[in-house]
């Protein structure tokens, strides 16, 4: 199950997303936000990193209006490698070789149509393992280092 999440910026892509995965029949659950008031991206990256992080979720998907501030806000949760994507190419290899777990976009720089293939990319995606996993072992320890 997928943990998805947005602002306020985010919102409108997260709705036509939220209808991407009700049509491939991927399950989801939505952490907010319910409308196009304005709210802070930091709480809806907290809510959906920490479900990522705790394991409730092995994926997550967040949204805001460039996708910069809210994949920020997401990667100061440890355990989580969100990556901020807008061509298939990044999508694809953000899961390849980086092991993403969150993909973020921007509302306000993606539509909805390649929203959908940036989706089905990463989802599609395998972590590759090999070269790529002792780079991520090295993430894991700049983590450790700074999170005492």
């Amino acid at each position: 199950m997928i943990a998805i999440g947005s602002d306020h910026g985010g919102y409108e892509l997260k709705e036509a997303i939220k209808k991407h995965l009700d049509e491939k029949g991927i399950e989801y659950k939505d952490f907010g936000t319910f409308s196009e008031e304005s709210v802070d991206y930091p709480d809806y990256a907290l809510k959906v990193a920490e479900a990522v992080a705790s394991g409730q979720f092995e994926k997550g998907i967040l949204l805001c209006g460039t996708g910069v501030g809210i994949s920020i806000a997401a990667n100061k949760v440890p355990g989580v490698r969100a990556a901020n994507v807008s061509d298939a190419f990044s999508a694809r290899y953000s899961k390849e070789h980086n092991n993403a777990n969150v993909l973020c976009m921007g509302g306000r720089v993606v539509g909805p149509g390649l929203a959908a293939i940036l989706v089905d990319e990463w989802l599609n995606a395998e972590f590759q393992g090999g070269r790529h996993q002792k780079r991520l072992d090295k993430i894991t320890e700049i983590e450790k280092k700074y999170s005492k």
